[in-house]
């Protein structure tokens, strides 16, 4: 039996079972305890679970696992409760630089638990006749909807993930409608395989879909189901962005210890 201290975070409603590893005390853990650790009825229960990993050439370094206990591509939500999570283990002065499975990152904290995360640059955004494809850090399906509270995420969202085309490696859906200035954002995630409460990569991918055709800044305000969150860029081409920031709340919800077999 192995006993674990953890840290629970939530950005949005998108939860995190989160450990300080950077003395590497938890590299045993199992993609088989991993699953078991973010169940919502017999573990701790959580959207992923992170690691908060040594660096040598960065501040930290960020290792992200989906609730289905696989290795998964960057989280968004996850990025910014991980760097909250460092900045409370006295990592940094503030202005994080953290290296994640799709490059280097940077976040800036705004009080305690509000973080600006810089996430990577998209140079390409397919566009079809009903939706549009893209990466933010991990791939997204956006379809623009007329009421997204009347949308059924779970049957919708795992018939496009489930399809030929994505099948294989899996793909976020996201439903958008556009309200005022922003845009309302539901997602079905991959490695989840169910609608969470809020995706940061989705919501990057959504916003940046909102974006008008001039080449400016952009800040769309964009809710989810578990609160509001933000994202700024700049739109430099046809189909390219940079600078492109999610920000939002990152709050600490409680730790605690816990014994697995």
């Amino acid at each position: 039996m192995q006993q674990i201290h953890f840290y629970k975070y939530q950005g949005t409603g998108n939860d995190f079972v989160i450990m300080d590893n950077r003395e590497g005390q938890y590299d045993w853990l199992t993609n088989e305890q991993v699953n078991e650790l973010c169940d919502r009825r017999f573990g701790i229960g959580a959207d992923g679970l992170m690691l908060l990993n040594k660096s040598e050439d960065y501040d930290f370094a960020m290792k992200y696992y989906n609730s289905d206990g696989r290795e998964s591509s960057m989280c968004g939500n996850g990025g910014r409760c991980l760097a909250a999570f460092a900045h409370k283990m006295g990592v940094g002065d503030g202005n994080l630089y953290f290296i994640a499975v799709d490059g280097e990152h940077e976040a800036t904290m705004d009080g305690a638990n509000w973080v600006n995360l810089k996430m990577q640059d998209v140079d390409f955004v397919e566009q079809g006749p009903l939706h549009y494809y893209l990466n933010t850090g991990s791939p997204h399906f956006v379809k623009y909807v007329e009421d997204v509270q009347a949308v059924n995420v779970f049957d919708e969202g795992r018939q496009i993930r489930y399809n030929e085309r994505f099948a294989a490696e899996g793909t976020n859906v996201n439903f958008v409608q556009p309200f005022e200035n922003g845009i309302f954002v539901r997602t079905y995630e991959r490695g989840v395989e169910d609608e969470t409460y809020s995706c940061g990569t989705g919501v990057t991918a959504a916003a940046i879909t909102f974006a008008g055709k001039e080449e400016k800044e952009y800040v769309v305000p964009v809710q989810t189901l578990g609160g509001q969150l933000e994202v700024r860029f700049t739109r430099t081409g046809e189909r390219s962005f940079s600078n492109i920031w999610l920000c939002g709340p990152a709050t600490l919800v409680f730790e605690g210890q816990i014994t697995i077999g």
